[in-house]
């Protein structure tokens, strides 16, 4: 008798936030991600209950792609006891570690500052996880290809899908036997922005989709594109205010670079300086212009041509970033989180809000109970640190930015699989929004589709139809560094390389000596390499030392320099002479560990931790 398989809604059911879907066969636990619940103060409490089975008994956990409310309780899992492997595509891993690091960061941070503000429930205000739970976590991220059958063993299969939200973005198919899950996970729209377009996956016996936008379509443009962003900014500036835009580090930040660009260039909107005030967009630019090395970008996007804007400058201190309260001249700010959840988006509104010579400009969906939905609900006053402050700027939403799909779009990638599935789950979506857009795939597609309640658990059977497969083993964890060819630092933060390097297997390396520093261009452009310098070009080493560079940034002043200099050493020295540069690279990972406090320290000494491994 096969083993019983059952799915589990542990987050994502009746709201768009903390998506967590448990696959139990028999004995065996599979999760399709582990969010981070946001929004909704009933929702957010849930972050802090004991979670629905021993994190310790989950065999692995599966990622559809590195937001927050998809990746962000991870370090609370592995706090709890998980330590199995986390699957994902490579760009994902990439972009999770910068993610969950920041997370830690802020948790860290925002329960110091309730504890010296005093306005906080809890005596003492703890963090749900600290940058220590983040170290451990990250060594677990493992990268898998797209569109390859995965063996995980006893007869379980995964295979990732592009999905077009964001980059690394996948659709989950997990199959054991003829019994098979897809997850959708965040769908892009037909035409994303940056991306290379979704695909489809093989279809399966009960389909879980997101419905974010599953009961409405984005409007056409009319006239010329972002025309309602570009008024704001000339009206804001004609009275000498801010634009402020908050923004997802994560893919949003880049989009909105890119149109900001277009309406400069187009003359649309005046000549100001643009601020990106988020460490982690900073660093996710990074890991977009390596993509764009590997094609998983759109073969007509050219990133230079809005990563080098001549006003665009990065803020990389937090003092630097507090001087944007009181700009010296009009501007535009785009800075983190894109519902003003959290990140230093919120000290900016503190400042900004109350004045009406200033402007915010929402850039996608606002989930209910944020500070984004309240002000474009109409909020007249909003509350930061324990204190109200008034709103007088002028609040928009620019519905362009969209990378969800719509209605439309959900449709069509739903009627393109093949078989079709017996059971679809509406999931990740507000209650009523997923209820009507059960509704239509009833009416248009002929499904049965159902909304699912938080925790509700549905018995699955196996479906006629579904082709053989042939899989191929899962990749094995990558082996640490050893024989003390780089030296370690002693910290749990040498250990979180894990697969900061994993984008290094998807594309050559640019040459890239300039480093930044706070308030340059950003990111660098390496200049293209010489026709004599080709053969370096697929040199994984080389790229490392380059994502290292872009790190630098987030490092203090004081030790920023040392760092560069010694990177661009070990950047400089010959391949051949392995000896010579493994001594550079102790040099630069020794200089980075007397900064391993920080985010940019721990990323470089992780990142240098795989040189050796890079150089067999």
């Amino acid at each position: 008798m096969s083993d019983p398989i059952t799915l589990s809604f542990l987050g994502g059911a009746g709201c768009v936030t903390g998506s967590k879907h448990l696959l139990t066969i028999g004995s065996r636990r599979v999760m399709v991600d582990a969010g981070m619940f946001q929004g909704e103060k009933r929702w957010r409490e849930l972050n802090w209950a004991e979670f629905a089975v021993p994190a310790g008994s989950l065999d692995a956990i599966v990622l559809t792609h590195a937001h927050m409310d998809h990746c962000g309780y991870l370090p609370a899992l592995v706090a709890q006891g998980f330590s199995g492997p986390v699957w994902c595509t490579a760009e994902t891993v990439a972009l999770a570690e910068i993610v969950l690091m920041d997370a830690g960061h802020l948790q860290e941070r925002e329960a110091q500052y309730a504890a010296e503000g005093g306005y906080s429930k809890h005596h003492p205000p703890l963090p749900l996880y600290t940058v220590a739970d983040v170290e451990r976590t990250i060594p677990l991220l493992r990268a898998a290809p797209y569109d390859t059958d995965l063996d995980l063993g006893d007869g379980l299969t995964l295979r990732f899908t592009r999905a077009g939200h964001i980059l690394g973005s996948a659709s989950v198919t997990l199959r054991h036997g003829d019994t098979s899950v897809l997850v959708s996970g965040d769908l892009g729209r037909h035409d994303h922005p940056l991306l290379e377009s979704r695909e489809t996956p093989p279809g399966a016996g009960y389909v879980l989709i997101e419905s974010t936008y599953g009961d409405r379509e984005h409007p056409e443009t009319a006239g010329a594109p972002h025309e309602l962003l570009a008024g704001v900014i000339r009206r804001t500036i004609t009275r000498g205010g801010t634009v402020l835009i908050p923004a997802f580090a994560v893919d949003r930040t880049p989009v909105v670079l890119k149109a900001l660009a277009q309406l400069r260039r187009e003359n649309r909107i005046p000549d100001v300086p643009i601020f990106v005030n988020s460490p982690m967009a900073v660093a996710a630019l990074a890991v977009y212009r390596a993509a764009g090395r590997s094609g998983e970008l759109r073969p007509d996007l050219h990133l230079d041509d809005f990563m080098e804007l001549p006003n665009l400058r990065e803020v990389a201190d937090a003092e630097q970033s507090k001087r944007l309260n009181r700009p010296e001249q009009p501007c535009i700010i785009v800075s983190s989180s894109g519902m003003a959840t959290g990140g230093r988006v919120l000290h900016h509104l503190e400042h900004l809000l109350p004045h009406k010579r200033n402007a915010v400009v929402f850039t996608g969906y606002q989930g209910v109970g944020t500070r984004g939905r309240a002000l474009l609900e109409g909020a007249t006053e909003l509350k930061f640190r324990g204190r109200f402050v008034p709103v007088h700027a002028e609040i928009v939403q620019d519905a362009e930015f969209s990378v969800h799909a719509d209605g439309s779009d959900l449709i069509d990638w739903l009627a393109a699989l093949d078989p079709k599935p017996r059971t679809v789950f509406c999931v990740h979506g507000e209650q009523q929004t997923s209820e009507r857009f059960a509704t239509r795939i009833q009416r248009e597609l002929g499904l049965t589709a159902v909304v699912p309640h938080y925790r509700e658990v549905v018995a699955l059977d196996p479906l006629d139809g579904l082709p053989s497969l042939a899989p191929v083993p899962a990749p094995t964890r990558p082996e640490p560094a050893s024989g003390g060819e780089v030296a370690q630092p002693g910290t749990a933060a040498a250990t979180t390389a894990g697969t900061s390097a994993a984008t290094a297997q998807h594309g050559p390396a640019e040459r890239s000596l300039p480093a930044a520093t706070p308030g340059d261009r950003l990111p660098p452009r390496a200049p293209a390499p010489s026709r004599e310098d080709h053969d370096d070009r697929d040199d994984p080493v080389r790229l490392i030392l380059t994502t290292a560079l872009g790190q630098v940034p987030f490092l203090p002043t004081e030790k920023q320099a040392a760092v560069t200099m010694a990177l661009q050493h070990a950047f400089t020295t010959s391949r051949a002479d392995r000896a010579a540069l493994l001594e550079a690279v102790n040099e630069a990972l020794y200089a980075a560990a007397a900064a391993v406090e920080t985010p940019g320290g721990q990323s470089i000494v992780a990142l240098l931790a795989q040189v050796p491994k890079a150089l067999r």
